[in-house]
């Protein structure tokens, strides 16, 4: 089958008219398409329904519209669907955080070796420099929950894969984590141990002991057990309030 007709094929499964139209027409991430009349009228569609599939397109993340500046084709990326999709099964009780932890956790560990193998020296100086960022907010007073730190540092191993679909899935889990509370809410001794792990793991990264990172990979992975519930508030917090981290210690105020 020629690369034509394999083209023919998707296209034909694209339920939108103006999809179909911008790949048919090969536009490019940053290009401008006509305008809704224009288009209205090439496409043989009437305003209201083009207003619809544009929507649904800006939803996905495949345009941008704004009045007086027309339509602009963005680069592709999967978090928008995969977000859109993830909140609505969040709220409607029909999957569990949990459910999609587990398989940001199989995708971690199954393209570790491969993300951490292309990440560069200025890419390994930025994650000592997180962890360095973390301690000093969990050692500071007040202290202060390091979730942007977390989150970043994570997204930073995998980020030069060359693959959407792993790091948009990646991607809306922290989304994910952040809607459930879990940036707001921990337990002390849970976020030292946790960065702990961390730290030796940005360690193995740039001792170049990529098997070793692989290890403490899943060992912090094991943490997960311990953390705070995400059914309701996270156990110990208060409603509508931060969790106290630790009878000693000053209270964790999140980001």
């Amino acid at each position: 089958m020629n690369s034509i007709h394999r083209l023919d094929m998707f296209t034909d499964r694209l339920n939108s008219d103006l999809l179909r139209y911008i790949v048919e027409h090969h536009y490019q991430p940053g290009d401008q398409l006509k305008s809704s009349e224009e288009l209205s009228a090439e496409l043989g569609v009437s305003i209201g329904k083009l207003r619809e599939q544009l929507e649904g397109a800006r939803t996905l993340g495949l345009v941008n519209v704004k009045p007086n500046r027309g339509i602009q084709l963005n680069g592709y990326s999967f978090v928008p669907a995969v977000r859109a999709s993830l909140m609505y099964a969040l709220a409607s009780g029909q999957a569990h955080f949990e459910d999609f932890g587990a398989l940001r956790t199989h995708l971690e560990a199954a393209f570790w070796h491969e993300a951490v193998g292309q990440l560069t020296a200025a890419d390994q100086a930025h994650l000592s420099d997180l962890i360095q960022r973390a301690q000093a907010k969990l050692n500071g007073r007040p202290i202060q929950i390091p979730h942007g730190e977390h989150r970043e540092l994570h997204l930073t191993i995998f980020s030069r894969l060359d693959n959407p679909f792993v790091t948009g899935l990646l991607e809306a889990y922290w989304d994910a984590y952040e809607a459930v509370g879990l940036s707001r809410y921990s337990d002390y001794a849970y976020l030292q141990e946790v960065w702990e792990y961390h730290a030796r793991i940005v360690q193995a990264i740039e001792a170049g002991d990529v098997e070793l990172g692989f290890e403490l990979l899943k060992q912090h992975t094991d943490l997960l057990s311990h953390r705070p519930s995400v059914n309701g508030s996270p156990e110990g917090a208060p409603p509508g309030g931060v969790a106290s981290i630790g009878q000693k210690r000053d209270t964790a105020r999140g980001e």
